[in-house]
């Protein structure tokens, strides 16, 4: 049995083709760690012309989802369930998307997700059927078919076995509240560039200690706003204040 369930609700299934056949996802689904279900909820509609949206009540651009084949298509899929599962609507109003928003979603065994396109929802959706409303970004997109796979994806990769090494969900950007540090590879010169001498000297606890400093000088550089939040000890914060100090002299 899976670990973890996605049902995705969505007018345009043919999306997920390609990313579900895909790299560690396709390998997660052929392990039966994950499974994923992708409806397309335009058949739950009651009309000849199987209608999914209409005309919004006073007035306006564009069209609004019905709340009638939502509502119906969650009850179907649902109706052998145990348990509600959280229901997210992708939506760029919704609560940033963030690396604990993840591990927290991971604790789930089934998730569902609804995805609108061009249009948007009924105000009753939000009310009544979603549990939590869900942004990739600041930006807005044709639909909520890309943000529900990144959702899939980030997830995925937490639960135990999906990807090879458990170590590389543990290390990642933002997984203990920094940006991660540097990688390298061989050949330990290219062109003239060169690895850091200390990754090659093999003294493991030097090399923590440089991929910590890495990774927090990193986060102070780019994403400074990280560290309030983060986890430090008084070597870390010994050393962001050196870095501090170092750009005050310069």
């Amino acid at each position: 049995m899976a670990q973890i369930r996605f049902d995705v609700l969505t007018l345009f299934p043919e999306m997920f083709h390609g990313f579900l056949s895909t790299s560690i996802i396709r390998k997660a689904h052929e392990k039966g760690l994950i499974e994923t279900n992708v409806t397309n909820f335009r058949q739950f509609a009651t009309d000849k012309h199987q209608t999914v949206d209409d005309t919004p009540y006073g007035g306006g651009g564009g069209m609004v989802l019905k709340p009638q084949p939502l509502f119906d298509a969650v009850d179907h899929l649902l109706q052998d369930a145990s348990e509600r599962p959280p229901i997210l609507l992708m939506s760029p109003q919704g609560a940033p998307f963030t690396q604990k928003k993840a591990e927290e979603l991971a604790g789930h065994s089934h998730l569902m997700f609804l995805c609108g396109h061009y249009e948007g929802f009924d105000e009753r959706i939000r009310q009544n059927l979603v549990t939590d409303e869900i942004s990739v970004g600041d930006f807005v997109l044709t639909g909520g078919e890309l943000p529900a796979m990144v959702i899939i994806d980030s997830v995925s990769r937490l639960i135990p076995g999906v990807l090879g090494n458990h170590d590389s969900a543990a290390m990642d950007s933002f997984s203990n509240g920094l940006l991660e540090y540097p990688h390298y590879t061989r050949p330990s010169e290219f062109r003239g560039m060169e690895v850091p001498e200390i990754l090659l000297s093999g003294h493991h606890a030097n090399m923590e200690k440089w991929r910590r400093e890495q990774s927090l000088e990193r986060t102070w550089t780019r994403r400074p706003d990280l560290l309030k939040s983060a986890p430090l000890t008084e070597e870390d914060r010994k050393f962001l204040r050196m870095l501090e100090q170092k750009k005050r002299s310069e």
